[in-house]
């Protein structure tokens, strides 16, 4: 267990800040949340300022001393930030690699050079996956837009034919596959583990993001039937490159931390034995840290030195990753101390008294909070890191499989129905060259199908497990 889900557990161990009973505490949560949301999308407040008011807005409404919430939310800012900080800058350095190497452009080049027709839409869903695992989905979309204009502008495809699926794929790697933001808080809030969160991930990833990418396209593409528009188009990054890493070196790259967690994760259930000297080893290289740290200093000579790349431009590089993600892991921090507020307050035991007074399971509850969270604020990492802090009681009763599926369920919850308080709609909306009204019949369909489908086999899979 990670020293954060030890802090998690002892702060939820003792006493509540406040002495309020449910229905304040109830009314506390809803107000701290308005107070988020009206500063989010009324004043266009940064969200960082935004959680950090709604956090104390939180403790005032629930009764808490203000010097007792303060000291709450610096404690979840800090462990949320000590705990996923790293993680978070390690993956934009190799996101950075991929992209400025050309290393993406390879992937996509290779897969499109032996694609067409029917399959299309098929490779677009498999780059899109392949490309999202390391990548933020925004910094995804800035990759994935213009070879989605291209492909639809060259073979005369219909572009929600080609762009759901792109979609789709970052989108649920976004929301269920670790080393995102989202996904590696609630694995560290409720003490998951990795290895068994990310290998069932991607057991719920396959068949949803078929069903919301590829299938779901043919309906997309008859509801909004638009051609690429010609401004988007921009020049690529390879263009500009005397050459570039070839496709097996840069695949290999990518999926080297997934492989070293996933080993960890199987030796831990085959061996399971702390002594054993392999299940050690495995247990220090299947770590998201030395995982992602060896991918990176992979990639510096499989992407960057391949692409001609020398020792000041790899720096320069890697300096220049660093610069973009100071606001999301503000962001990620401020979450985790509106988080460890709610807990403090007593929120988590007053969902535990609730879910046993209704009899919801778990793993519902958990995406139903997440699912609110997601409508009233926007955002996927907001709801994610929020919806974790307020089930961490309830994963203290599940098995190991069974809290690796509450953060799935949270990370399905959290992509709910994306709409005009999220970045990522209007994002897609200005790249796609659509009105609202399109982006909702398209991007905001696709996110809610994610969800509910994901859902769907977290619940099956709870039935198996």
């Amino acid at each position: 267990m990670t020293s954060l889900s030890v802090e998690m557990l002892a702060a939820d161990a003792v006493e509540p800040i406040t002495s309020a009973g449910n229905a304040q505490l109830g009314i506390a949560v809803l107000a701290g949340i308005a107070v988020i949301v009206l500063l989010i999308t009324k004043l266009k407040m940064h969200a960082f300022l935004a959680l950090t008011i709604g956090s104390l807005a939180l403790g005032s409404f629930a009764g808490a001393n203000p010097a007792k919430t303060i000291t709450s939310f610096t404690a979840g800012l800090g462990s949320t930030v000590a705990g996923v900080g790293v993680l978070i800058a390690l993956g934009a350095i190799l996101g950075k690699l991929l992209a400025d190497s050309g290393g993406a452009d390879q992937i996509v080049d290779t897969i499109l050079a032996r694609t067409s027709g029917r399959a299309m839409p098929w490779a677009m869903v498999l780059i899109a996956s392949i490309i999202g695992l390391p990548l933020f989905f925004e910094v995804g979309i800035v990759l994935m837009i213009p070879v989605v204009l291209l492909v639809a502008k060259r073979g005369n495809y219909s572009l929600m034919r080609i762009g759901i699926p792109a979609l789709a794929g970052l989108s649920v790697m976004h929301g269920l596959i670790p080393p995102h933001p989202g996904p590696l808080v609630a694995i560290d809030a409720l003490g998951a583990n990795l290895g068994v969160t990310l290998a069932l991930g991607v057991l719920v990833a396959i068949p949803t993001v078929i069903i919301a990418g590829p299938v779901f396209s043919r309906y997309a593409a008859r509801w909004v039937d638009i051609e690429a528009p010609e401004k988007m188009i921009p020049q690529r990054p390879s263009e500009e490159l005397d050459r570039r890493p070839s496709f097996g070196a840069t695949l290999a790259t990518i999926l080297l931390p997934v492989v070293l967690m996933l080993v960890k994760a199987l030796v831990d259930i085959v061996v399971d034995d702390p002594e054993n000297q392999v299940q050690r080893v495995t247990d220090v290289i299947g770590s998201p840290l030395i995982a992602l740290l060896a991918a990176v200093l992979v990639g510096m000579f499989t992407l960057g030195r391949a692409a001609g790349f020398t020792k000041g431009r790899l720096s320069s590089t890697v300096e220049k990753s660093l610069a973009p993600i100071a606001g999301i892991l503000l962001i990620v921090g401020a979450g985790g101390g509106f988080k460890q507020t709610l807990i403090d307050v007593g929120v988590g035991q007053m969902i535990l008294d609730f879910s046993e007074n209704w009899s919801i399971p778990a793993l519902l509850l958990g995406w139903l909070i997440a699912v609110a969270i997601r409508l009233a604020t926007g955002s996927a990492t907001v709801a994610t890191i929020s919806a974790a802090g307020l089930v961490v009681p309830l994963a203290a009763d599940l098995s190991t499989t069974h809290v690796a599926l509450l953060v799935l369920a949270i990370g399905a919850g959290s992509l709910f129905f994306s709409h005009v308080n999220d970045a990522g709609f209007w994002l897609v909306k200005e790249y796609f060259g659509m009105d609202v009204p399109q982006t909702i019949k398209t991007w905001s369909v696709m996110e809610t199908i994610i969800s509910v489908v994901a859902l769907g086999f977290i619940m099956l899979l709870s039935l198996v497990l």
